[in-house]
C-alpha cells in the first residue's frame, strides 16, 4: 500500500478526535482501512508461503504444505 494513502488514514483519524467526520470521510476511512487490511493479510500470506519449519528430527517441513491438511 502507498504510503500517501495510509498518511492519509492517519489524517482522518487525526481528524476523527476533533470532529466527526462527515458520511464522505467516513466512507473514505472504511475503503482505506479495507484496503490496508488485504495489503497486510497478503504479505502476511506470501511470508508465510516461503516459511519453512525444521523438526527436530532435522526434517524440513514447508508451512506452504501445511495450509494444505
Amino acid at each position: 500500500m502507498e504510503q500517501k494513502k495510509i498518511d492519509r488514514i492517519s489524517e482522518l483519524t487525526r481528524i476523527s478526535r476533533i470532529r466527526e467526520l462527515t458520511n464522505e470521510e467516513k466512507a473514505e476511512r472504511e475503503k482505506l482501512r479495507n484496503e490496508y487490511r488485504q495489503a497486510f493479510v497478503g504479505n502476511l500470506a506470501a511470508q508465510l508461503d516461503v516459511m519453512k519449519i525444521k523438526e527436530p528430527d532435522g526434517s524440513v517441513i514447508n508451512v506452504r504444505d501445511m495450509k494444505k491438511k
